[in-house]
């Protein structure tokens, strides 16, 4: 048997660039990564760690949607629990932390909205479509159970 014959200059050339590249795509990973939580916040006493979970759990998170922002672990999130702790420290009342985050985000970010003349529908919607959804079915009901009704032949056997 013949031993292989060695790669060529051309090909050679072109599989170290090759490897360079990768190589140079590995090491740039760590730049596409999002940055961890800096350092676990840190409360003052056992009041202000209760508030501040009591809110944050109130509040949406803007990226997720469907978690708090108690439970997300979106960048946002994080920064949005380390604003409200300063908001906190600033002396700012709940009501007036959950405004300033409305005023920026929306009402999107209550979990639970304000009922105001915007959101009456939202609140009460579903009993309105409740009792008008009863309303018919009484009405179809009355309707047809008023003059169906079958007469007893007692002469028939079945």
């Amino acid at each position: 048997m013949n031993p292989p014959a060695p790669p060529d200059g051309k090909r050679a050339r072109s599989f170290i660039a090759f490897v360079a590249g990768l190589l140079l795509a590995m090491l740039a990973l760590p730049v596409l990564a999002q940055v961890a939580d800096p350092a676990p916040l840190r409360f003052s006493n056992a009041a202000e760690e209760q508030r501040f979970h009591a809110l944050v759990t109130e509040l949406r998170c803007v990226m997720c949607q469907n978690q708090s922002l108690a439970d997300s672990n979106a960048q946002i999130a994080h920064d949005l629990r380390r604003e409200v702790l300063a908001l906190m420290r600033q002396g700012r009342s709940d009501a007036q932390i959950r405004d300033y985050l409305v005023a920026r985000y929306g009402e999107f970010v209550l979990y639970k909205p304000r009922i105001e003349e915007k959101t009456w529908l939202l609140w009460f919607g579903p009993a309105l479509l409740l009792l008008a959804g009863g309303f018919v079915v009484a009405r179809v009901v009355r309707r047809h159970a008023g003059g169906n009704a079958v007469p007893v032949d007692d002469q028939q056997e079945w």
